[in-house]
């Protein structure tokens, strides 16, 4: 996969979603969850796009299908893509040592657009840490600011850069914000998020295994706790 496409996997997968339904609407919170449970499982964006190739082939021979109805969600898509990335996996296998996703000469991103990407994210953890009343949260919130200070002095750096090592290290400033945020969250926002997920997943809970459903429930409530404090993700994944 191109350093390009790496870093541009959710804008891939919408946009070739929205080709294939025939229809350029909003995705919704339910599929974009879905969506970041394949990246973090580091589904392959071909393989992704396989999947939803063969989802909706599966459901055009289907009552629905046939009846004219469009293909909602990428709920439908889950097993599919799984499929199609088990098979990506055995070819690999016997291919031999994948290329690195950074092994193109030129970076997916300028330094400057990076830079303003920081910047940006900086100034909504300190403002958000400004108004928080709890210890914890404004300790978490100004420490995450703080690293990404120290992360954006590697863009002044002449090397190239290890794109994949900083968005690890973004993931991981994530999960421990992502903590804080739900520690710190009042009963109303977690309750409220939580049935929100519950009526999304609702008419897919048949199609999707335990695992699946937890994982997306849990990228599901991890986005609204971001929506709900004002806060950007961090992940370059985000980065349009």
């Amino acid at each position: 996969m191109s350093a390009f496409n790496y870093f541009n996997y959710f804008t891939e997968i919408e946009e070739y979603f929205w080709q294939k339904r025939g229809a350029h609407l909003l995705v919704s919170p339910l599929d974009w969850a879905i969506v970041e449970t394949w990246q973090k499982a580091g589904i392959p964006l071909p393989a992704v796009l396989k999947g939803i190739d063969r989802a909706f082939e599966s459901y055009g021979r289907s009552r629905r299908g046939v009846a004219g109805r469009p293909l909602k969600s990428l709920a439908y898509c889950v097993d599919s893509v799984l499929e199609a990335a088990e098979e990506s996996q055995e070819a690999a296998a016997g291919a031999g040592p994948e290329t690195s996703r950074n092994g193109s000469s030129t970076e997916p991103f300028s330094r400057e657009e990076m830079a303003r990407y920081f910047d940006a994210a900086i100034a909504s953890l300190r403002s958000v840490s400004g108004k928080s009343e709890s210890p914890e949260l404004k300790r978490r919130l100004t420490e995450t600011a703080h690293a990404l200070e120290e992360m954006k002095t590697l863009l002044h750096s002449p090397a190239k850069l290890d794109l994949e090592d900083l968005e690890r290290r973004l993931t991981v400033l994530e999960e421990k914000l992502t903590a804080a945020l739900t520690t710190s969250a009042d009963d109303g926002i977690l309750l409220n998020a939580r049935r929100d997920a519950d009526a999304a997943l609702a008419p897919y809970r048949r199609k999707m295994s335990p695992a699946q459903l937890a994982l997306v429930e849990r990228q599901f409530i991890q986005k609204r706790l971001f929506e709900a404090f004002g806060l950007p993700r961090l992940s370059l994944y985000y980065l349009k």
